[in-house]
């Protein structure tokens, strides 16, 4: 068994103490650092507007019985600008006030504060290695096919793992262990984020295991007593009981001081991912340990870990045991989400760290006392936004500066410098003084990317307009922040506490029921410009829902990113319509969605009172990136204007049996499989000389979607000049192609659903050249620019 060390000695060196003369030293050139590089921060904050702006929050939290009290604390550089308690610590079986030095259960809040400090200290040194193999340190843990789960995965939450097990009261912790080690994963190690309790429980065991000690004694000896952390710990000290706010009822009683999580109470309230105990105060050290880069916490190159994602670009971004948000700015939904870091508590605390202001905020309650309900969530999103507003904008190139390494994912959210940006609906809606909403009750169909001008979500910006009540929220395929693949149910949104239904979950058309009590649905969302993204399917099924209950509906218009004055690609035929394409539109169809919704009502014949807002200084013949807006993904794989440009050709082959690029950094770029070779396709491909574009041999690796954890060969497309691309043409020569070179692994007929047209069909079934299907497809286009004329609203 190994002795505990510290993190930053080597086993054949003695290691200073921490109170002495070299700590102390480290103390002062880490608090001077922190002085300069806060100082620009400091004092944008002030007290009394916080209180202004937070009190009425917790009020109505507690009033609303969703907690019985709350410790707030905000900080800026090195300074507490804000320290409060409201409510009751304890509503039964005596009332007690709370305060500011309540000790909490932190529940999740172990996984950050705990557990992830000290792994990331034994892999400084060196006891631990990031991307070894966990069953290098617990042989057992490779049960079940685990053998190639790493200390990273664990730490992002991509090893796949469960979120968590049922297990028996008095279960013995051994027992609890073994089975978790011999537990099935349920996902592909490496890919989307699976929140899991086991994934810590495991690093819990792991520090015990290298360290030499109980996960609850080594942070007392290396993170809570450096970091002075005096009301932090596992397992409280009956002299701490007084100060603790109780959780559930536990027979006699409610819990105090007994760990609440199931899992952690199970393995004798030590566990990685549950049974830490702690106070407002000790979570602010926390916070200025992380943002003063205190080597007495980590290194600095570990610290800066904590901020960077470990997850691929269109998978929601986890860190090494946080979770990457979006800097605290009053334009902070129209930031990447990067730059700050948070982390939740099943008992309803929280804490956020954001290096970019200077600024953490701790935000704790009890919420599931006495009877185990509550909600957390509302009170935690309204005071952020509350902080958030109250700090400047934030331009995206400053992420980008702070992190280089993660400058191509920022990219798309700084918009390029245009001599006059477009207005989109929402900007001109608000200028217009929401004038065709007055007095109305809406609905808002969108998701994350409808954001204004200044950065705020349609959803606050609504909310708030004069004589307009926002009663219900719908959200489309991805969901409300546009994030998510695979059905969705109904939700609730935390900041705005409205319902959100779900119109890609049970339903996808809207019920009479989700429409009860509405005059209008207001609709802002970006479109991809491309016939099968379904965007504009449900904007259609919301139409003819609302046409039914005599309800209005208020399009908020955003640019077609790819130009809106190309038109490409087959036509869908008419007995194919369906949610992938609900009209017979060209694949590249031309078409804003306001404009969309003006052909659809007209040609569908929908007797709705539609109204469209248009922008103001759009024109047809410019790229999304010439709008001096950023772009803010409306969907996981479109993380930038090159992915959205090829969808419209690369998205008409994923039905088959390839991998389009999801899962890997450059989703629609690639191409491939397993059973491709690579140079004969890009040789096969670039024969053809197709306008605007080139292709060369890659491999490459998914860890989500088709062929996840396989090697594939393939194509990546390299775009020479994006004005001359068609796209549709494209995506038919890669079908031809693959159907050609590969057909006992290449089934052309699944790649209908997509390309939507028969005729083109049997044409690559009959060898017919790509440049000849598309010369065959321009009567038929030509047709749908007659049509489409009377309903463009831009030159």
């Amino acid at each position: 068994m190994n002795t505990a060390l510290r993190p930053d000695c080597r086993r054949s060196q003695p290691c200073p103490k921490r109170g002495g003369q070299l700590g102390q030293l480290w103390l002062l050139l880490a608090v001077l650092l922190s002085l300069n590089a806060n100082a620009v921060a400091a004092g944008r904050l002030d007290e009394a507007r916080l209180d202004a702006a937070i009190t009425p929050i917790v009020e109505a939290e507690i009033a609303a019985g969703h907690i019985p009290g709350a410790v707030v604390l905000i900080g800026e550089g090195n300074a507490v600008v804000y320290r409060r308690a409201f409510g009751q610590r304890a509503v039964v079986p005596t009332p007690e006030p709370m305060s500011v030095d309540t000790i909490f259960d932190l529940a999740s809040l172990t996984k950050a504060v705990a557990t992830t400090p000290a792994v990331l200290q034994l892999v400084e040194q060196g006891l631990l290695a990031l991307d070894a193999p966990v069953a290098r340190y617990w042989p057992s843990f490779a049960a079940q096919g685990k053998d190639a789960i790493t200390v990273r995965q664990l730490l992002a939450h991509t090893s796949g793992l469960p979120a968590g097990m049922d297990v028996r009261p008095g279960t013995p912790p051994g027992e609890v262990l073994s089975r978790i080690a011999s537990i099935k994963a349920q996902r592909h190690a490496g890919g989307d984020p699976l929140y899991s309790d086991l994934n810590f429980i495991v690093l819990g065991e792991l520090v015990r295991r290298v360290s030499g000690l109980p996960l609850d004694e080594y942070c007392r000896r290396w993170l809570f007593q450096p970091l002075d952390m005096q009301d932090t710990g596992f397992l409280p000290p009956a002299v701490q009981l007084p100060r603790i706010a109780p959780t559930t009822w536990n027979g006699g009683g409610p819990r105090r001081g007994v760990v609440h999580d199931p899992l952690a109470a199970r393995l004798g309230g030590v566990a990685g991912n549950a049974g830490l105990f702690g106070s407002a105060d000790d979570l602010a050290r926390l916070a200025r340990a992380v943002l003063d880069n205190n080597p007495a916490l980590l290194k600095p190159a570990s610290l800066r870990n904590l901020f960077l994602p470990q997850t691929y670009p269109a998978a929601p971004p986890r860190s090494l045991g946080w979770q990457p948000q979006a800097p605290l700015a009053a334009n902070r939904a129209a930031l990447p989400p990067f730059g700050a870091i948070n982390h939740l508590g099943y008992t309803g605390t929280g804490l956020w760290i954001d290096p970019l202001s200077g600024v953490y905020i701790v935000i704790l309650s009890n919420r599931v006392h006495p009877n185990g309900g509550g909600d957390a969530a509302p009170l935690r999103a309204r005071i952020v936004d509350a902080v958030a507003s109250s700090l400047p904008a934030l331009p995206a190139e400053r992420i980008a500066a702070a992190y280089p390494e993660l400058s191509e994912r920022v990219a798309p959210y700084t918009p390029k410098a245009v001599p006059q940006p477009v207005r989109t609906g929402i900007d001109v809606l608000e200028a217009d003084a929401f004038a065709p909403l007055r007095g109305l009750h809406i609905g808002l169909l969108t998701n994350r990317s409808g954001v204004d001008s200044g950065g705020r979500r349609d959803i606050d910006v609504l909310a708030h307009a004069p004589d307009v009540t926002l009663v219900t929220l719908f959200s489309p395929e991805h969901g409300l922040a546009a994030n998510r693949e695979g059905r969705i149910g109904d939700d609730s949104d935390s900041l705005s506490g409205l319902p959100v239904r779900s119109l890609y979950g049970n339903d996808r058309r809207p019920t009479a029921a989700m429409l009860d009590g509405l005059d209008a649905v207001v609709v802002d969302l970006q479109d991809a410009g491309t016939r099968f993204y379904t965007y504009a399917s449900t904007l259609a099924y919301l139409m003819e829902a609302a046409a039914a209950q005599r309800l209005r509906i208020i399009v908020l218009d955003r640019p077609n990113p790819l130009r809106a004055d190309r038109v490409q690609g087959p036509l869908l035929d008419a007995d194919r319509r369906g949610f992938t394409g609900y009209w017979p539109l060209p694949v590249r169809h031309g078409l804003t969605l306001g404009e969309f919704a003006r052909l659809f009502q007209a040609e569908a014949k929908v007797d709705v009172q539609l109204q469209v807002v248009p922008m103001q200084g759009y024109r047809r013949s410019i790229w999304y990136d010439e709008t001096g807006l950023p772009w803010l993904p409306p969907s996981p794989n479109l993380t930038n204007l090159a992915a959205t440009l090829l969808y419209p050709g690369v998205g008409i082959v994923e039905g088959a049996e390839v991998s389009v690029g999801r899962g890997t950094p450059t989703p629609f770029e690639i191409v491939g499989a397993p059973w491709i070779d690579g140079s004969q396709l890009a040789t096969e491909l670039n024969t053809l000389q197709l306008a605007g574009v080139h292709f060369r041999a890659t491999r490459f690796q998914p860890v989500a979607g088709p062929y996840a954890g396989e090697t594939c060969q393939g194509v990546r497309i390299l775009i020479d000049d994006r004005d001359a691309i068609d796209t549709p043409t494209l995506g038919i020569a890669l079908a031809a192609s693959l159907h050609r070179l590969y057909p006992n692994h290449f089934t052309l007929d699944r790649i209908l659903g997509n390309l939507g047209n028969r005729a083109s069909l049997d044409a690559i079934r009959a060898d017919t050249p790509p440049s000849a299907i598309a010369a065959a497809g321009q009567d038929a286009l030509s047709a749908y620019l007659v049509r489409r004329a009377a309903f463009l609203l831009y030159e």
